[in-house]
């Protein structure tokens, strides 16, 4: 089994995305989207294959199943723990009847799998199910009282078929524990009797259909085909499958459920269960609040007891055998049990806000996909092909919302705490779509959400020792009001929080061997390819570890209108965040940031004008806020101005040759916590610059700045652009601070013809800027030209935007 020893970096190497998209080639599609009921009120016509039909379908599929270290609920038969002669499962009887039986570590009680058959009328399908019942799941954050997986399996019994009797099987289709993740799926397997890989805890089905059915590969590293077929995702082109994390190199944290604010094992209605029938101490965290980093400790899967069906040739291979019984002899009307959930944080501008997920238990009869097995079917390609072999109208995919968990770091380019980094995490994380009020797990880090309504929704996401991120999303709604354009440069590709149509490619479908040599059109299920929105920024969802984070806040002016957008965006690693706040209603915004970072916000008000402000946390804030917010001229001109005494005063400090003591320069940014205003301190700073300029050693160049009144920059001293090395560096930035001080000056007192003039000045000394630091690169010390460089952009921009931007 893979694991972060085989690289640095959790068992996933840097190039990721290159291998992933080479390896998506595969499955020749992009996931667009997959409804948790796909098909809707379309639903194909199905009916139930009985009796000794049924059965012996059943037994001729019956899956090996396979689970790992640290599985205390295995499958079980829950008539065992009705009380009396009732129709209702009390969640208390369930889970302390079946630990009063089960001591961890000795033989699990009353192995059972339940199987139901359907068929769909006028074809060759007919589908076998494999339904699992477990007393309790203790998933991450997704705990509940009874939990129910199911294994698929599609089968052609026509006469072609090689085995009418038994059938052949078409497609595997194991289910991801929520409906709303991509469930993990095979077209065309070779294998007659396929794996369940179970997640520890939640009993998620993985499969194994290669000759490793005991571990999960959603590549063929090791093997030559994968266990999977799924084609890949965008915006991360990782086949589109939720897979089996731990398996695959990445920590999975799980949380011990509480209720009425004990443990659950504390609860005088469950006197057999102890601390030894939860998962692991050793697997969990205490909260994930409370923990300063993402846990590097966790372990990863290990194998634990297989099982098989007991009449099955490879049995006495197995640990223990396990009972088939038909779903039809199941006569649980109700599975009960009070309701426990996960307070998920969501940023606000005070306290951070809170926003419950609850998990509900139905019957399985109840669900439509016991009827429908389509329904369960994730991948569009894997829905064409069923539509084209069979001649199944398979109609209804719905849109997804997705993203790419990265974690924010300090950047190895930056001088000193100027600017951060992202790279993958180890760790995976859990989101909220507050419109179904579901716990998602990530998995490979990608955030995915399926069959997601068109409209506004808040996307939270947590992690075990990670700050909150949150935020408004507008799917389905071409040209949504949510800072983002349609998707125009091609499948999968959306812009920040936009909304676009990926295309699926369903020209071909993919056989175990990674050919598309199934030849189909796909029928009228990807005639409209669904929308698909990413999260984050261009899918990116940056998250900062606890010990790390800073509250970046702002709140409008008194006499400012609300905000409509924001934006949090470092030197080095671009923009962090974008997107509508995450509470619409709320008087302020708050989004979490690295405090290694050296950050612009950008506030956009509800008629679309700009502001902007700078914020360059200190070691020991925890909070940087902006007061007071407005858009416009005035508010971009004083960014201008602050960002560029900030950038003079830390560029002064390589006149030694080094960047020692960069965190020690003392200039305010744009927020409360740091006292006093750029413009207070800007003639201070440049005339620092020049003096260091000046005892560099080349005195002879004087920056004789003669702008005149009109502040167009154009004076004859010519030294914005002379020197050598550090020395032109320094005057250019002076000269280029003396003309942010003017411009300002001119904005801030209404004169927004002179401060669009002097604005034009400031572009010519930030042209010269740029010229002096690509004349004296090679001689300029240390990290000083990817500070200055890094910030170019930003004022350039900036400059042109406050010129168009309203008094």
């Amino acid at each position: 089994m893979r694991g972060p020893a085989d690289n640095a970096h959790g068992g996933i190497d840097p190039t990721r995305r290159d291998v992933l998209a080479a390896a998506g080639t595969a499955g020749a599609a992009t996931l667009a989207g997959c409804a948790g009921v796909l098909g809707g009120d379309d639903a194909p016509e199905s009916e139930p294959v009985e009796g000794d039909r049924a059965r012996a379908l059943a037994e001729a599929h019956a899956p090996d199943l396979y689970f790992g270290v640290g599985e205390r609920w295995f499958p079980t038969d829950p008539r065992e723990y009705l009380e009396g002669d009732g129709a209702t499962l009390d969640g208390f009887a369930a889970f302390d009847g079946y630990a009063g039986e089960y001591d961890p570590g000795g033989e699990p009680p009353n192995r059972t799998a339940f199987y139901n058959a359907v068929r769909y009328p006028d074809t060759d399908l007919t589908v076998v199910q494999y339904w699992f019942y477990s007393a309790f799941d203790q998933f991450s954050v997704n705990f509940h009282w009874h939990d129910w997986e199911v294994l698929h399996v599609f089968l052609d019994v026509g006469e072609g078929s090689g085995d009418p009797d038994t059938g052949d099987p078409t497609l595997l289709v194991a289910s991801s524990h929520s409906r709303k993740v991509p469930n993990n799926e095979f077209l065309d397997p070779e294998t007659e009797r396929a794996s369940v890989i179970a997640e520890v805890g939640s009993h998620s089905s993985a499969l194994g259909v290669n000759e490793t059915p005991a571990e999960f590969e959603r590549l063929p590293t090791s093997t030559e085909i994968p266990d999977v077929s799924n084609g890949p995702l965008a915006p991360s082109d990782i086949p589109a499958a939720y897979g089996l994390p731990r398996g695959e190199g990445y920590r999975l944290p799980f949380a011990v459920p509480e209720l009425d604010g004990a443990p659950v094992y504390e609860h005088p209605e469950l006197p057999n269960v102890t601390r030894e029938h939860l998962v692991p101490e050793g697997m969990t965290v205490g909260s994930f609040s409370g923990i300063p980093t993402p846990p590097d400790d966790l372990p990863l899967r290990e194998m634990g007891l297989m099982f098989a069906f007991e009449d099955a040739e490879g049995v006495a291979e197995a640990d223990y055998d396990y009972a088939l019984e038909p779903m039809a002899d199941l006569d649980i009307e109700r599975y009960d049990g009070p309701q426990l959930s996960f307070e998920f944080s969501v940023p606000a501008f005070a306290e951070d806000a809170v926003a419950s997920h609850l998990t509900t238990v139905g019957t399985p009869q109840a669900q439509p996909r016991f009827a429908d097995p389509i329904a369960d079917v994730t991948d569009p390609r894997h829905r064409s092909a069923l539509s084209e072999r069979f001649d199944i109208d398979v109609t209804g995919l719905a849109g997804d919302v997705v993203g790419l968990l990265r974690k924010a770091t300090a950047s190895e380019d930056a001088p000193g705490s100027n600017g951060v980094d992202t790279d993958e995490p180890t760790v995976e994380g859990v989101a909220l779509l507050e419109s179904d009020p579901e716990a998602v797990p990530t998995f490979n880090g990608v955030v995915a959400l399926r069959d997601v309504p068109a409209g506004e929704h808040r996307l939270t996401v947590n992690g075990a020792g990670v700050a909150p991120f949150s935020q408004r999303i507008v799917h389905g709604e071409e040209g949504g009001d949510d800072g983002g354009t349609p998707d125009t440069t091609g499948p999968g590709s959306t812009s920040t929080g936009g909304t676009g149509t990926a295309s699926a490619t369903t020209d071909g479908t993919a056989s175990a061997d990674g050919d598309a040599d199934n030849d189909t059109d796909g029928g009228d299920a990807a005639e409209t390819p669904p929308t698909v929105t990413t999260a984050g920024v261009d899918g990116d969802v940056v998250v900062t570890p606890n010990e790390d984070a800073v509250k970046v806040r702002a709140e409008p002016a008194d006499d400012a209108g609300e905000f409509g957008r924001v934006a949090v965006e470092d030197d080095f690693a671009g923009r962090l965040f974008d997107g509508l706040p995450a509470d619409e209603d709320a008087d302020g915004v708050a989004v979490y940031a690295h405090r290694e970072g050296a950050y612009t916000a950008e506030i956009e008000d509800e008629s679309g004008a700009l502001g902007a402000f700078r914020v360059n946390p200190t070691a020991d804030q925890s909070t940087a806020t902006i007061r007071e917010a407005r858009t416009g001229k005035a508010s971009l001109t004083s960014f201008l101005l602050t960002l560029l005494v900030e950038t003079t005063a830390q560029a002064t400090v390589f006149a030694d040759g080094d960047a020692e003591g960069i965190d020690d320069v003392g200039v305010p940014d744009s927020t409360a916590e740091q006292p006093g205003r750029a413009a207070e301190v800007a003639g201070e700073v440049a005339a620092a610059a020049a003096a260091a300029a000046a005892s560099a050693g080349d005195d002879d160049d004087d920056d004789d700045d003669d702008d005149d009144d009109a502040g167009n920059g154009a004076g004859g001293g010519g030294g914005a652009g002379g020197g050598a090395g550090v020395v032109g560096l320094l005057r250019a930035l002076e000269a280029t601070t003396t003309a942010a001080v003017r411009a300002n000056e001119a904005a801030q007192s209404g004169n927004a013809a002179g401060a669009d003039n002097r604005l034009r000045g400031l572009r010519q000394r930030t042209e010269a800027l740029t010229d002096a630091l690509e004349r004296n690169r090679d001689s300029l010390p240390g990290r000083l030209p990817a500070l200055v460089e890094r910030r170019l952009p930003q004022v350039e921009r900036r400059i042109e935007q406050a010129i168009q931007a309203d008094a």
